[in-house]
């Protein structure tokens, strides 16, 4: 089963380009983990980036979780972000069209 995060990067004042900066800088070796299907950022109307994950299974997102990609980006972005980043997973429930109705 598929696994979805949203991870929402709170930018501090002034911060926002070098946040963005440091998440495509990094973002690549992420896409080559085992089970990464989606990983991308998003400017939100809120003044946040957004990040939406999407991972093969549960066991992949754990892996990712505990990885040195991931523990890069943590270290990259920490210096731009004035809160810590809000994270939530999720697991699809399918409604309609199987196409447009799952992530």
């Amino acid at each position: 089963m598929p696994v979805v995060v949203t991870a929402i990067f709170h930018p501090a004042e002034g911060k926002k380009d070098q946040l963005i900066e440091a998440l495509q800088a990094t973002m690549p070796a992420v896409h080559e983990e085992d089970g990464c299907l989606l990983y991308a950022i998003h400017d939100a109307q809120d003044g946040t980036v957004t990040m939406i994950e999407k991972w093969s299974s549960a066991e992949a997102l754990e892996a990712h979780s505990k990885g040195s990609a991931v523990e890069a980006l943590g270290k990259a972005v920490d210096p731009f972000i004035s809160q810590p980043t809000t994270v939530t997973t999720m697991t699809p429930i399918a409604a309609g069209n199987a196409e447009r109705g799952l992530l």
